[in-house]
Order: structure tokens, then C-alpha cells, then sequence
């Protein structure tokens, strides 16, 4: 079957277009398979305006803008569709754990999907099957608070050194995994970043990766889980919750004493690693002992797949990094200026600090933004132990952190709306040996558009540096 068999004058609702690309790419395949899309957003036409650019060219794309409606959810649906509603719901991540939207489709019994699920379950109907993996293509999903991204990209690359034909998709920054039954053929490979939400998809529909990672479990969006971390982990643990017999799951330690203690019943042949396992005399690029740990989890997941030692080895030596991860974006009169706005949560900023601490004080940190209902008392003591000036970006995180820290402090500090600021700032304490790094620990929202924005603004800003 193809893709246009599947989708052709099919109703889909999709709650949420978004800005990032994945929902404009996801929309954009559907109309070009013949879908009958209804695109609702709680943003503006105005807000919305890049996205919708790319996709004018649809006549089968009816919008809902500002606003949802309920009827757009519902069984009956328009009048005008003679009274017909979706036959499909595709939601983007973070839709409210208690969307009524949702709950009126799940009500109409009107199937519900997220992107990457979807793709994971079409697999098997869009692509030949192979004896090697039923669903004729091989899908390595990973996740876990921290260092989901990192592993992801180093999977993906030791993969390519192995000369696989592979795909990235996932939570990856303006990549749909939808479109990529276009492109996957038997034999393929597909690597997937999974967060928490998409991991909701893989739980509706029942399935789990042939191969999961599961890389660490921390406190995080809290805001969203209202403070349930069971509920975090529920959806955490679909990576795994599916897995057949042969099916392979990669633990860091961490997870693994976590996944003992609630005794759950696990089909898949079980992988436990840490750092250690990565040879001290290989030329690792990418700083931090939380980093070998990420090199571990990639190393036995691509053992798993049967990847020669010499490809993991070369992916391995010859991975940078990812941008927005301890990323080095330049070294200005012997300054060096990295870019972790990725470091969401106080454990992020924990390990950047970590990565780069010397014996003096030499670190300008960037940090603070808004809370995501965390715990910030490490954070602010680790901050208070090691910089050596300090830049905080305003939220309620940052009102938080503020609390903590110490009302007589022994270095220089500016509360600032802003990121030029915060760098100026910075650039001003900065001299010959020192750090400039933008670290939040705390999320993106109210002053930036998203943690990629406030990275780019960072970037932007120290390249025009002189």
C-alpha cells in the first residue's frame, strides 16, 4: 500500500500547526496524498503567518485559527461535509493531558495519533515486510530526561559510518517523521528522538521500537504533569511497554533501578551500561562524564543492531556534538562562548557546569528564564559555588533561583529581560581563559519563542562580536 492509498480523501483533523516545521511538513504531506485536512491552532492567522506561507498552495487545507471547535472533534462534524467528522485526530506535542478537544474525539471514537506513532504503524502497511523486522523497517527509538538528543544524533551517525540507509526523525527540530513513507524501503533503518509526548502516540496505538533507549529519569515539566512524576514515567515507559520478545531495550543505570523498582513485566532482552564501557584511549569530541554515558547507551544500541566495532568507533571519534548542547560557537580574546540552551532543567545546567568548571572561578553564566514547577535549591548552589559573574534571564525560575542564591554574593550579577543584554553583560566580565555559557536550567517560554529562539539569539549575538 502507499501512502496515498491510505490518506486519499481521508478527514483528518490536526490539533496544532505550530512554527518549529514538523506540523507544517506533516500537514504538507497529507494534502499532497489527498487528505481533507482541518489545521486548528490556538494562534493567531498573524502568528502563524510563516507556517501557513508554505502551505497556501493547498485547496484541501480548511483552517481554524485562534480558536478550536468542539464540531471539529465530533462524529457529526461540518454541515457542509454532509455531516461526516474526522476519521483520523493527529495532535501535536503538548496538547493538555485533559483536552476536551481530545476527550470529544475519544468520546466519538475517532482515532487519535501523534506524528512519529503514526509513522511507526503505517510502516508496516507502507513497506514490504522482511524476516529481520516485521514491520520492514528496523525503528531505534530513544528517550529519557537528558541526553535523548545526543544519543539520537550519535546513533544516527555511527549508523551512516556503518553505511546503513537510515533515517532521523522524532524531536528533531523541523523534521516530520510522517513524509518518511515516502522514502523508508525494507532493510531501512529509522532512528527516532521520542519525548514524553510522543511517547503518548506510541501508548494509543499500542507499539513500542524495535530497539529503545532509555537514557535517564529526572524531575521535568512538571507544569504539564501537574506535578505527577508516575504519570511522567507511564509515558516515559511506552519506549518499552510493547516490546516483543527479541525486541532490544538499553538502559543507563540510573532507569534501570528505576524500572526494578516497579516490577514491570519486560518482553524485551534487557541492556544495561554506563560510561565506563567507553575506552579511555578513544578521541571523544564532546565534553562531560555525562557524555560518555550518552556514548555508552549509543555504543550497545548499535551493537544490538550488529554494527561493526570499527564504524561505532569511527561515529564515535568523529561526533561533534549537537547544536544548542554544550555546542562551542566561538572563541573571542581567548574567551570561549558556548550554547546550551537545550540544558532545560536544573540537572541540564548541573552537568554543563559540571563540563566546564575549573579550579578557578571562570565561568560567566547565562541562566534563569521560567519554571516548569522544579526544584531549584542544587541549581543555585552550584551557580553560587562556581561562576565567576552571573546573568539572569527574568521568569519565574529566575524568581525561584533569586530566593536561593545568597543576598551578599562575591560576584557581579544582572537580572535582564533580554538576551543582548545578558551577553553584553557577560562579554563585560569575560577575560583570557574564561567561559561565556548560556545554561538556563529552566525553560524558554514568555520572553523567547521556544529554547531554539533563545539559542539563536545567543548565537547571533556573540558572532558579532569583536
Amino acid at each position: 500500500m502507499q501512502p496515498k492509498d491510505y490518506f486519499k480523501n481521508k478527514k483528518i483533523t490536526m490539533l496544532g500547526l505550530g512554527l518549529l516545521g514538523r506540523g507544517v511538513n506533516v500537514a504538507k504531506f497529507l494534502a499532497e496524498n489527498g487528505a481533507q485536512l482541518i489545521i486548528t491552532d490556538i494562534k493567531t492567522k498573524e502568528q502563524l503567518k510563516s507556517s501557513l506561507k508554505k502551505l497556501k498552495k493547498f485547496g484541501n487545507i480548511t483552517y481554524v485559527l485562534g480558536k478550536h471547535r468542539l464540531k471539529d472533534f465530533s462524529a457529526k462534524g461540518e454541515p457542509a461535509s454532509g455531516g461526516h467528522g474526522p476519521g483520523l485526530v493527529i495532535k501535536a506535542a503538548g496538547v493538555p493531558l485533559d483536552s476536551p478537544f481530545i476527550k470529544e474525539a475519544q468520546k466519538n471514537k475517532i482515532p487519535v495519533e501523534m506524528d512519529a506513532s503514526l509513522f511507526a504503524r503505517l510502516a508496516c502497511l507502507c513497506v514490504p515486510a522482511r524476516r529481520q523486522a516485521p514491520t520492514g523497517v528496523t525503528i531505534v527509538g530513544i528517550t529519557g530526561t537528558r541526553g535523548k538528543t545526543t544519543v539520537t544524533n550519535l546513533i544516527y551517525e555511527i549508523l551512516k559510518c556503518a553505511w546503513k540507509r537510515v533515517f532521523l526523525g522524532g524531536n528533531i527540530r523541523g523534521i516530520a517523521t510522517l513524509p518518511l513513507l515516502k522514502k523508508v524501503r525494507a532493510g531501512d533503518i529509522v532512528v527516532l528522538e521520542l519525548d514524553s509526548w510522543q511517547l503518548q502516540g506510541f501508548g494509543d496505538a499500542k507499539i513500542s521500537p524495535h530497539v529503545a533507549v532509555f537514557t535517564n529519569f529526572m524531575r521535568d515539566h512538571m507544569n504539564y504533569y501537574r506535578g505527577d512524576m508516575d504519570r511522567y514515567f507511564r509515558d516515559k515507559a511506552n519506549i518499552f511497554k510493547y516490546q516483543k520478545n527479541g525486541d532490544i531495550l538499553v538502559l543507563g543505570k540510573d532507569v534501570a533501578e528505576k524500572i526494578k523498582q516497579r516490577k514491570l513485566n519486560i518482553k524485551s532482552n534487557i541492556l544495561i551500561t554506563d560510561g565506563n564501557i567507553v575506552p579511555k584511549k578513544w578521541k571523544v569530541k564532546i565534553l562531560g562524564t555525562h557524555n560518555r554515558e550518552n556514548i555508552a547507551l549509543a555504543m550497545k544500541a548499535c551493537r544490538a543492531l550488529s554494527i561493526d566495532e570499527k564504524a561505532i568507533k569511527w561515529g564515535v571519534e568523529n561526533f561533534k556534538g549537537v547544536p544548542g548542547r554544550l555546542e562551542l560557537i566561538r572563541v573571542v580574546g581567548g574567551v570561549r562562548y558556548y550554547n546550551d540552551t537545550t540544558a532545560t532543567t536544573p540537572d541540564g545546567n548541573r552537568v554543563a557546569l559540571k563540563a566546564l568548571s575549573a579550579k578557578k572561578r571562570n565561568i560567566i553564566l547565562i541562566a534563569g528564564g521560567n519554571d516548569k514547577e522544579l526544584v531549584f535549591d542544587e541549581m543555585a548552589r552550584n551557580i553560587n559555588q562556581t561562576v565567576k559573574a552571573l546573568a539572569l534571564i527574568k521568569g519565574t525560575a529566575t524568581d525561584k533561583i533569586l530566593k536561593l542564591l545568597p543576598s551578599k554574593k562575591n560576584y557581579p550579577m544582572v537580572v535582564t529581560g533580554n538576551m543582548k543584554d545578558a551577553v553584553q553583560f557577560a562579554h563585560m566580565y569575560a577575560r583570557r581563559g574564561d567561559t561565556v555559557l548560556l545554561s538556563p536550567g529552566a525553560a524558554s517560554f514568555g520572553i523567547f519563542k521556544n529554547e531554539y529562539d533563545r539559542g539563536d539569539q545567543f548565537v547571533k549575538i556573540v558572532k558579532k562580536i569583536k
